[in-house]
């Protein structure tokens, strides 16, 4: 398989109350530095790992996803010194517009792979319009894929075929397989097989996503 692993933590800001935000919620805040949030994908050297490109009101009231253009300039660049692919998400189009900056300023390689995620509170809204506008400002060259939440991520499957783009399902994104009905992610897997076999696309193995998507495997360091 392909390993694909988060540089995502490590970028939480919870505030106090609206009056009061300083101090932070140490207790539920995990904000550390860049090095920090590389240390296991140092470590470990996945083929591909996440790179959150941007700042965001995530859901709850109080919740920041911090990411600044300075902290995803470092952590960008040593993903592009490492050799591990960065995967890009981006939860709304300012998100992408900075992914651009960052391949065109060098600190990302070109032809990079892009995920676009759909309807998490508050990024971008969760329709065909605003779908259509960030699949139309992704670069011709890139490689990307969508999806988004709960009973929505199968349907977000299909769009994203008619698209032109990949797919991306599983229990991080949606629990339920039906009404009722808790899902596996192999049952996530199936049925969105099913669906792209349907409408004429085919899925790749491992190999062929390493020839597609540039990906270099290698063994990870042995610890003393």
């Amino acid at each position: 398989v392909v390993l694909n692993l988060t540089a995502g933590m490590g970028g939480d800001i919870v505030f106090g109350s609206t009056e009061a935000p300083f101090p932070v919620n140490a207790a539920a805040t995990d904000m550390v530095g860049a090095t920090e949030r590389m240390v296991h994908i140092e470590e470990c050297l996945p083929e591909i790992c996440t790179l959150d490109c941007g700042t965001m009101n995530f859901a709850e009231a109080d919740y920041v996803m911090t990411n600044t253009p300075g902290m995803l300039r470092a952590m960008g660049g040593m993903m592009t010194k490492l050799g591990v692919k960065p995967e890009i998400e981006a939860f709304d189009t300012g998100h992408l517009w900075f992914a651009k900056q960052l391949v065109e300023e060098g600190t990302l390689d070109g032809q990079a792979l892009v995920q676009l995620c759909m309807g998490v509170p508050w990024g971008a809204p969760n329709d065909m319009n605003t779908f259509l506008a960030m699949v139309n400002a992704v670069p011709a060259d890139w490689n990307w894929s969508a999806f988004s939440l709960g009973r929505d991520q199968m349907p977000y499957v299909a769009a994203a075929v008619l698209a032109g783009g990949n797919v991306r399902v599983g229990l991080e994104d949606n629990l339920w397989l039906g009404k009722g009905q808790l899902a596996t992610n192999a049952q996530l897997v199936e049925r969105s097989v099913t669906i792209i076999e349907n409408l004429g696309a085919r899925v790749i193995g491992p190999e062929e996503v390493r020839a597609k998507l540039g990906l270099v495997k290698r063994a990870p360091k042995v610890m003393a």
